[in-house]
């Protein structure tokens, strides 16, 4: 798959495409939407983004209690799972 995302690459794609201000980039990707001051239409357009660039189709609503983190890694195995 041309396309890879980690942790710098996501944070860096919500600070420029959505309402996360740099200055409230978290250090750990532990944190919900919710908790980093992100609304649902940001979680619209990065489900957006997600499913175009690599297929994956995250919740349409997220989870309450769903991280950063867990969104990461549904993007990475489902590339995982694409290249192998």
């Amino acid at each position: 798959m041309t396309h890879t995302w980690n942790a710098d690459r996501l944070l860096d794609f919500l600070i420029e495409q959505t309402v996360l201000a740099a200055d409230d980039r978290p250090a750990h990707l532990d944190v919900t939407f919710a908790e980093v001051g992100m609304d649902s239409l940001a979680y619209l357009h990065l489900q957006t983004v997600v499913f175009d660039t690599f297929g994956v189709e995250l919740p349409a609503e997220p989870p309450a209690d769903y991280t950063l983190d867990q969104i990461l890694t549904a993007i990475k195995v489902t590339a995982e799972q694409v290249v192998a």
